[in-house]
């Protein structure tokens, strides 16, 4: 099979995700009602009202499988031949998954997430001790465990599937073994299609958020630069060039050479405010929340509030969340899939698990507890300055307030602006892959309309309802993949209960 030809779910993908743009070029004054901002918040109403529990117990679900897995039967099991090893040492291996999982995100949010949750936290008043223990346990669990048992689900079983089962690496190929051939046919490509589809809206959150950023520490650091639309159009313009340069030069290069750099920036960065900022402060709050966070795990996994209809707050923070890493699971996981072959299922949970949710944890009692410490006890006004400028210079009126801290915030843009060309740079060649029938190599003229296609998802949002938008999109186009990875837990537990029977039988 040639895997370079165009493919059905390529047009099907690129026709709806154009006029989807297309749609959302079309001022509110010519669609008063049928805007895509008006429909699309309506949609996300509906979704959040009827599906909320449902986002809660799916990311639960897929903790408890990723942790069973580790102490499974299962868990020797190879991504690939048992005589294969790993393509990537762990420490490039950490630096590309965590650039590709959550690397921009983690920076836009480090500080403006602990902040928001301590000004208004889940229960309880604002401003208080037990805000700003809660608002760093809620960080730690919307980035922790959760996230990373998304992606893990995923990512294993895309790896198993294509690297041991030696099948196209496409999404639709992981429900073979309870779909049959049907994969093959037009179920196949409406379960490609639904992948490819969250994936440019999840992506385009992040790309919206980062370009938000990028433009916000600018104008926070140079006068007469405005943090508008303008700005961050400019922005997505330039940064669509450098990913679309890096996207030419393949996994090995591009991706690699820069998660690298990402890594080192971010460690850099968050170890220049450990040791410049309140460094005991920061790091007794990391050992305590940390402790808080694995006790609570099991009461927060499954926190409604069905008693205070005036809260919207599990609504607002961990269903998006949720919805929003499920958006990024088909990107993320076929991602880490492709850099995993030659690892055991163990060595790959622990390692997915493990690492990127203790280096969250610590992000966020390094930036967000500088935060709370500069708010809470020396009288900084972090929050009126987020209130009034915007949650993307959050971090940089943090920074504002330690030795360096224009050139640190100069530090962070640039580190914003390369986790930005990570995650569009790995999304082209994921929607590639996933467009090309599982070509690990994508053809670049494939990754390049994808690459036009992402910035302009994100700069529409932008445009038409600003980051509640972005938010907005990724909500909507996370239900559909989230029934898509049920079944991909079945499916899988299905082949690996066939492989140990195999093998138990020779």
């Amino acid at each position: 099979m040639n895997t370079k030809k165009v493919t059905p779910v390529f047009i099907l993908s690129v026709i709806v995700t154009s006029l989807f743009i297309i749609w959302g070029l079309i001022p509110e004054r010519m669609l008063p009602n049928g805007n895509i901002n008006v429909v699309t918040t309506n949609i996300q109403s509906f979704i959040i009202e009827k599906f909320g529990w449902f986002y809660l117990l799916t990311a639960t679900f897929f903790l408890i499988f990723a942790i069973s897995l580790i102490f499974s039967k299962y868990g020797n099991i190879k991504l690939g031949k048992d005589t294969d090893e790993p393509e990537y040492s762990y420490l490039s291996w950490f630096a590309m998954l965590f650039s590709a999982g959550m690397g921009i995100g983690l920076v836009f949010w480090g500080v403006s997430e602990p902040i928001f949750h301590y000004s208004g936290p889940p229960t309880g008043e604002g401003f208080t001790d037990q805000a700003g223990r809660d608002a760093l346990r809620y960080s730690f669990f919307h980035w922790g465990l959760h996230p990373w048992a998304i992606y893990s689900t995923i990512a294993l079983a895309l790896a198993y599937f294509t690297f041991r089962k030696e099948q196209n690496g496409v999404m639709s190929n992981i429900l073979r073994p309870i779909l049959g051939d049907r994969v093959d046919g037009k179920t196949g490509i409406l379960i490609n299609f639904i992948a490819v589809f969250a994936t440019v809206f999840g992506v385009a959150t992040s790309l919206g958020f980062g370009a938000a950023q990028i433009s916000g520490g600018i104008s926070y650091l140079v006068d007469g630069v405005e943090n508008n639309f303008t700005t961050q159009i400019i922005i997505i313009l330039i940064v669509t060039v450098l990913f679309m340069l890096s996207a030419q030069t393949g996994l090995n290069k591009g991706i690699k050479y820069l998660s690298n750099l990402n890594v080192i920036l971010a460690i850099s960065l968050m170890l220049f405010l450990l040791f410049a900022g309140p460094t005991n402060f920061i790091m007794d709050l990391f050992t305590t929340t940390l402790g808080s966070y694995l006790q609570n795990l099991p009461s927060m996994s499954f926190k409604m509030t069905p008693f205070q209809r005036d809260n919207t707050w599990v609504q607002d923070w961990t269903i998006f969340y949720w919805a929003w890493w499920i958006s990024w699971a088909p990107f993320v996981g076929t991602f880490i899939a492709r850099i995993s072959r030659g690892r055991t299922i163990r060595e790959f949970v622990i390692g997915v698990l493990a690492v990127p949710t203790v280096f969250g944890a610590l992000w966020f009692s390094v930036f967000g507890g500088s935060a709370i410490f500069l708010d809470y006890l020396q009288n900084a006004p972090i929050v009126d300055i987020v209130n009034e400028q915007g949650k993307e210079v959050a971090l940089f009126a943090v920074l504002d307030f330690f030795p360096l801290g224009t050139v640190m915030s100069i530090l962070a843009i640039f580190l914003i602006s390369t986790f930005f060309i990570t995650s569009a740079d790995s999304a082209t060649f994921v929607l590639g892959m996933q467009t090309t029938n599982g070509d690990l190599n994508p053809p670049n003229r494939i990754k390049f309309i994808w690459g036009i296609i992402q910035s302009s998802a994100a700069a529409i949002l932008l445009w038409s309802g600003g980051l509640g938008a972005l938010q907005t999109s990724a909500i909507i186009a996370a239900l559909p993949f989230a029934v898509i990875m049920i079944m991909m837990v079945f499916s899988l537990l299905k082949s690996l209960s066939e492989e140990k029977k195999t093998s138990k039988a020779k």
